[in-house]
Formats: structure tokens, sequence, C-alpha cells
């Protein structure tokens, strides 16, 4: 059978369709589900979600609460200052050195994404904002060919995204992070340079914004 054909295992769809739960702030940071909800909510059985929690208990991104019910863990001031080093490092790299492999048929493709993310931020859609803004980052950054890198960056929005969406949901769309538009036109002027700051930017931007609610208790 080619690769096209293999079904992709029970137990990854489990995991994917679980991780992009916590990644999309469906379940909202220090707010317990039980495992038996999950296995409703995901419909799949309890080998594969059990599974899927240790593996994302194992990434940081799930917290067991005892009980047989887990939790998105809720970002500290500390924690957010870890990941913001960590994500400010890792991924303006990531996209320096995916500027080298851009070409016109993805930056196309990423120009796609960013008006999905425009449209959800007229509509203030944040579900669609996030998912869109996931998607853009990560187009590009799987051009750099740094499997390593990706990867650790995967890690890093799992950790971060569940308190985005509470951000979010609270100043309400017209200031989500969003500086595609300076990272399109470096693209297409071939400026790795100004693509690296504008990156740099939209997720300064993000962690601002969640820092400024720890500081100010409303996560």
């Amino acid at each position: 059978m080619d690769a096209e054909n293999r079904k992709i295992p029970t137990h990854e769809v489990t995991y994917l369709r679980l991780r992009d739960m916590i990644l999309y702030g469906r379940l909202e940071p220090g707010a317990p589900v039980t495992i038996q909800g999950l296995v409703s909510e995901l419909d799949a059985g309890m080998t594969p979600v059990r599974e899927a929690i240790r593996r994302l208990t194992a990434e940081g991104a799930l917290r067991p609460q005892g009980n047989r019910r887990v939790a998105v863990p809720q970002l500290t001031g500390r924690v957010l200052d870890q990941i913001a080093f960590a994500r400010l490092t890792v991924e303006p790299k990531l996209a320096e050195l995916a500027a080298a492999h851009l070409s016109p048929p993805l930056i196309d493709r990423l120009q796609v994404l960013d008006n999905t993310v425009d449209r959800a931020i007229q509509a203030g859609n944040i579900p669609d904002y996030l998912e869109a803004n996931h998607a853009f980052h990560f187009a590009l950054y799987d051009a750099s060919d740094a499997v390593v890198l990706v990867d650790i960056a995967r890690s890093l929005w799992l950790r971060f995204g569940p308190s985005l969406r509470v951000v979010c949901a609270h100043y309400g769309s017209d200031a989500l992070p969003d500086r595609h538009h300076e990272a399109l036109a470096a693209m297409r002027a071939g400026d790795a340079g100004a693509l690296v700051r504008a990156i740099t930017s939209d997720i300064a931007q993000g962690m601002d914004q969640v820092r400024q609610a720890i500081a100010t208790g409303e996560i």
C-alpha cells in the first residue's frame, strides 16, 4: 500500500485531535476535564485517549489533576519568560533558514493563509484566527528544513496557545497579533533580515499581551 492510501492509526488521530483542542484553546487553562469526558468528546476509545494524554503530558501541554482528570497548565510569568526566550530564539532562526527556500508558490500559499487570518480578525472569529495563524507560521517554518527546531517550536506553541486564546477572547479581535503583512512583503523582496524582524515582532506582540494579562490577574 502506498503512503497516500495508508490509513493514519487511530491513536495518532486521537493525539492530533486532542493536541488541536489544546493548541486552539478549546480546553481552558486550569479547568480540569475528565478522561471519560475526553473519550466522549473525541469519540475515541479509552486506550488511544490515555496514550494521547500521556504524550501531551510529556510535552508539557497537560497536567494530571488526580481523580482521572487532567488540565491545561496555567501560565505563570516565570514560565512565560522562558517560553518567550525560547520562541524568540528558535522561531526567528526558522524564518531566517526558511528565507533561503521560499518559492513563489509557497509565498502565494502563505498569502492565502494570511487572507484567512485577516478575515477572521475582521469577523472577530478567534478560533479561525488561531488556526490560520498557526498554519501560516508553520508553513513558513517547515520550509526551513530544520526538523529539530520545528519540533521545538511546535512544543512551545502547545504551552502558549491556550493562554493566547483566553487573552484574545478578553481583548477582542482588534488586538490579535498579526505582523504577517510585513513578513510577506519581506518574502517578496527577498529580504531575510526584514522577514526575521517581522516574525520577531509578531511573536513579541502576542507575548506582551499575555504577559500583561498575567500581571493584571486576567488569566
